[in-house]
């Protein structure tokens, strides 16, 4: 008996231990499953993160233009602004204090605060369109604008205005045409101004988003900065002050350091301009923080940031059902706008005498 209980006892033992280890794995099992579904990230076409239609125009001889979101059933948003010079519209309107659940449509755009007037053709064609807050006597959009200052670029005296705000909603809900490069209000986007308009380059708008899971996460940044644009990544800078000769790049950081003197006028250099879009539930408090978090993704790519010259300002918007973590959406969002700073500068082409990244390249 007792040969026989000493041979049984390891066969128990491992009865016991394969019973615990089949119990494990169908509790842990899922949760791998899940972990590999939720954590597994990939890229897609800006376009694809939700019902916001993009639209967008510009005089390419005159340098500037718009770009327009629309959501023709609301969309919640929120903006952090954190440049000392932004030339916006109805910002007030995404103060969580404020009465207004949703907006209509997002406006970026030149001209600095001319440009703004572009917000009228957006409103006339989604009045005409049906879309709007139902005041009991009129439709009334709710459309909210930012503005970059392009007016060095060009034509200082041609801006967006009501027909090119018109013509780019137009688009965007019948004919979407985004893309990246010197489009829409990226198309008099210039960096690197701290040396003047002589030793700037040429950038532009670019976009990037993903999706893990369900949860999709896009922007579309207008990169008009002051400073200089760093690849997030490596650290390595990619486009900003030109150096004497033009043939390469030297840090603007560097270069303000070498005379404190007090300047003036800076307003060759604003802004940088961003929508970001989830297809995760969230009001506008929460949004406001994750266009907060998402400035992250500036600091991250352009140096010196947030200056008094720049209007360096960020749209959270929340166009979807998904429940998400709002700390996770705004890490993310971080990075998808530095990814997104990153293909505005690589897409941009040279113009108006102002070299790309791409010509320093070749």
């Amino acid at each position: 008996m007792t040969r026989k209980s000493n041979r049984l006892q390891p066969k128990k033992k491992t009865t016991v231990r394969s019973l615990m280890c089949i119990c494990l794995a169908a509790i842990l099992l899922p949760a791998v499953s899940l972990a590999e579904e939720g954590y597994h990230m990939r890229e897609i076409p800006v376009t694809d993160v939700g019902p916001v239609c993009i639209g967008q125009t510009e005089n390419a001889e005159a340098a500037t233009g718009c770009t327009v979101f629309i959501a023709p059933d609301g969309m919640r948003a929120g903006l952090d602004v954190r440049g000392g010079g932004p030339a916006s519209r109805e910002s007030q309107l995404l103060n969580p204090l404020m009465a207004a659940r949703e907006i209509h449509a997002i406006v970026l755009a030149g001209g600095s605060a001319y440009g703004l007037g572009a917000a009228n053709g957006v409103m006339q064609y989604l009045e005409e369109h049906g879309i709007g807050y139902d005041t009991g006597y009129a439709l009334v959009p709710l459309v909210a604008q930012s503005d970059i200052y392009d007016l060095s670029v060009g034509d200082a005296s041609v801006r967006p205005d009501a027909e090119m705000g018109y013509e780019a909603a137009r688009l965007a809900m019948e004919a979407p045409n985004y893309k990246d490069g010197n489009y829409g209000a990226g198309c008099g986007a210039t960096v690197g101004k701290s040396a003047g308009m002589d030793y700037c380059m040429k950038s532009g708008i670019g976009s990037y988003a993903i999706r893990i899971g369900e949860l999709k996460i896009g922007a579309v940044v207008v990169v008009n900065a002051l400073g200089d644009v760093y690849d997030w990544r490596t650290g390595t800078q990619i486009a900003g002050m030109l150096n004497e000769d033009r043939t390469g790049l030297r840090s603007t950081s560097e270069y303000m350091r070498g005379n404190y003197a007090v300047i003036e006028n800076k307003f060759t250099g604003n802004t940088t301009i961003c929508a970001v879009f989830t297809n995760a539930r969230f009001e506008k408090a929460q949004l406001c923080k994750i266009a907060g978090m998402a400035h992250d993704g500036y600091a991250r790519s352009i140096n010196p940031v947030h200056t008094s010259a720049d209007g360096d300002s960020i749209y959270a918007v929340s166009i979807g059902e998904i429940e998400a973590d709002q700390d996770l959406v705004g890490t993310l969002a971080a990075e998808v706008v530095s990814e997104a700073i990153t293909r505005a500068v690589k897409s941009a082409e040279g113009a108006y005498g102002y070299p790309a990244a791409d010509d320093l390249r070749k």
